[in-house]
């Protein structure tokens, strides 16, 4: 017979329950549902130990998911049914969970804010590119390994329709492989043989629409009232109309507003992104538990991060922009509070490109533990071109802390285009014009301002309201395309030196840094990608190159390009990892005389580092005197080059040089 104990109410009042902070309705709820928990575990056989692991973290966590769901549903008059659905896919999940992926979710608890550590080092990547397929690339994890990831993110590998796909994240099936790419079985056996080498798997979790394609918007185009509701769905223009006086558009050169007409059903439909994108109805709590089941499918083929994209879409309210909704959080962490139960071990990691006050609004160990960080990549781009760090300095100083727990993913370049996020307040507070100054940062990373080194690709630009996004590699950027072209060794040089600048401050500035892969061997530019149909009108194609395994052969040629990128970056990465000081994100800024040098001190426990770089072409000194309050010391080396420095005279840094100090 199977015993199923709920602790939390066992010799307790309601008014016990409600003096510790828990709702009596959630577990007068879970008693109600216990019969049907019994029945399932009696009908799976399984073991005690196991039914009281789970039952542990369900009374732990369910208070918590249960308020999130009567917020979000309790109006519903089928809501208790709902509820049991969701409760019987959690514990489905955790079932269907394989034993080894259980004793990391143990470990795990047992080690929470593991995610901090300074040896996580991420790489990005889609499959076909990289490698062509899920197979092949298990035979590539000596060369993560070689280069230092301990982190590797694979763009949407889903089943997914025909043609243009927006790269992957319009999904026809969560629950199977893209056949080019491999099967549910090989990403399993990648994901245990990542394990194995001891590096995290990262997978999307797109989330707030489906391809037209998938099983529900087949059924609803057939005519099933149930499909249909998992949608937008409208007879006319009457609510599109009133919606769209409140929405702004996301791809002005594909599509102008937020609904599509479709020809078979007579009818329109939501489709934020692209006409084959349909966004999900969260309104209705059976998308949320269809939407469970499909997280808890993917977690389970032992993937240790979920990047969940377009957060800031998943909830529609008329008369506002339908982005950054309170319900949109509340979604979030009600999947937050089902994985802290079926899943454990899970983490999840935002994708908000939005305001940078509205990203931190998703980060918390009870919502995304971790998060993309737009604005330090924008502030970077924008501190290159500027050769001034003042707009850098003065978001970090506001901005980069985040709850305990919690940390961002840094990154220079990724799949994505660059749009400049950051605040126009604080661009105002230093003195800068936002309107104007983004103006500025289009013309100079599109080489269309007098002097620009940078070779980048406009990317739905808006002639209306003239807004614009920038496409092109991390080295096409950063001016290697331009120096190669003139084949001039001052520009190469110089174009080296930025990659390298801008990746040490990726390092070594706080949080968990990502490498978008190619971009270790300076890949430039690949504009073939007009060739194919199914990409020729997304220029974000433009920097997703396909990896050349023939440039390992330059690694032993001293004069090659690729081979120093990418010899230098292995060294940052390994000094990184074996450096306490740039784990979590504790990080205080150091005054200096020059807006062209950043300065900060990073420090864990003992261990404490200096890092100072220069975001010009020229000369800058910093005073001594702030190296030696900053580090408590008056001798460092530097960690990168060996080198001794001494405080008893002003420190010089050649153009674009960065220190890591350690005092000595």
């Amino acid at each position: 017979m199977i015993a199923l104990k709920l602790d939390s109410t066992k010799n307790a009042t309601t008014g016990d329950i409600a003096k510790r902070g828990g709702d009596s309705r959630a577990f007068v709820a879970l008693q109600r549902m216990l019969p049907a928990l019994e029945a399932f575990w009696e009908s799976e056989g399984a073991e005690q130990a196991e039914i009281d692991e789970v039952m542990e973290r369900l009374q732990r966590h369910w208070p918590r998911l249960f308020g999130l769901l009567v917020e979000l549903y309790g109006d519903k008059w089928d809501f208790f049914y709902h509820l049991e659905q969701i409760l019987m896919t959690m514990v489905r999940g955790w079932r269907m969970r394989d034993e080894s992926l259980r004793e990391t979710d143990r470990h795990r608890m047992n080690n929470p804010g593991w995610y901090t550590s300074e040896k996580l080092v991420g790489g990005a990547l889609y499959v076909d590119l990289f490698s062509e397929n899920l197979g092949r690339l298990r035979d590539q994890i000596p060369y993560f390994q070689k280069l230092g990831l301990t982190y590797l993110h694979l763009m949407p590998l889903f089943a997914v329709r025909p043609g243009n796909n927006d790269g992957g994240y319009a999904i026809s099936n969560y629950r199977s492989v893209d056949p080019r790419v491999g099967t549910i079985e090989d990403l399993k056996q990648l994901a245990e043989s990542l394990r194995e080498a001891g590096i995290l798997l990262v997978l999307d979790f797109v989330f707030n629409h489906t391809a037209d394609d998938h099983y529900w918007a087949q059924q609803a185009q057939s005519g099933s009232e149930e499909f249909a509701d998992y949608y937008f769905i409208f007879a006319d223009r009457t609510m599109p109309d009133q919606y769209e006086r409140t929405l702004r558009e996301i791809f002005p050169t594909v599509r102008r507003g937020s609904f599509t007409w479709h020809d078979g059903m007579q009818r329109w439909i939501w489709t934020t992104f692209n006409s084959f994108q349909w966004d999900l109805n969260y309104r209705n709590p059976e998308v949320f538990r269809a939407m469970l089941a499909e997280m808890l499918f993917i977690a389970n083929t032992g993937v240790d991060i979920l990047r969940l994209d377009a957060v800031a879409f998943i909830w529609k309210q008329m008369g506002t922009m339908c982005e950054n909704l309170p319900e949109a959080h509340k979604i979030i962490q009600a999947f937050n509070a089902c994985s802290r139960i079926a899943a454990p071990g899970l983490v999840f990691k935002s994708e908000a490109i939005v305001h940078p006050d509205e990203v931190v609004r998703y980060v918390g160990e009870d919502e995304c533990q971790t998060s993309y960080n737009p604005t330090l990549m924008a502030l970077l781009w924008e501190s290159l071109a500027t050769r001034d760090t003042k707009l850098l300095q003065r978001s970090l100083a506001r901005r980069h802390k985040l709850p305990q727990r919690t940390t961002w993913v840094n990154y220079l370049r990724c799949h994505d285009d660059i749009g400049w996020t950051f605040d126009d307040e604080d661009a105002a507070a230093v003195g800068i014009n936002a309107y104007h100054h983004r103006h500025f940062l289009n013309a100079f990373y599109t080489g269309q301002f007098e002097g620009s080194f940078a070779r980048g690709v406009p990317f739905q630009h808006n002639v209306d309201t003239g807004d614009m996004r920038i496409s092109g590699t991390l080295a096409s950027l950063a001016g290697l395309e331009q120096a190669i072209e003139q084949d001039r060794e001052d520009l190469k040089e110089l174009a080296i030196r930025r990659i390298l600048l801008l990746n040490a401050s990726m390092l070594s500035v706080g949080g968990i840094p990502l490498i978008y892969l190619g971009e270790e061997w300076g890949a430039l530019n690949d504009y073939d990608f007009v060739k194919d149909p199914a990409k020729a009108g997304d220029t974000r194609w433009v920097h997703r190159p396909k990896m050349q395994w023939t440039f390992l052969d330059e690694l032993g040629d001293d004069g090659s390009i690729r081979a120093r990128i990418f010899t230098s970056l292995q060294k940052l990465i390994a000094i990184r990892k074996k450096t306490p000081a740039f784990a979590g994100l504790e990080m205080e800024l150091i005054a200096t005389e020059s807006s062209q040098l950043l300065a900060y001190v990073r420090a864990q426990a003992a261990n404490r580092v200096i890092v100072v770089s220069n975001f010009s072409e020229y000369p800058q000194t910093i005073d001594s005197n702030r190296l030696r309050t900053a580090g408590m010391g008056r001798f460092f080396e530097d960690l990168y080059t060996g080198e001794t420095i001494t405080t008893a005279k002003d420190v010089q840094l050649e153009p674009y040089q960065f220190l890591w100090l350690h005092r000595v």
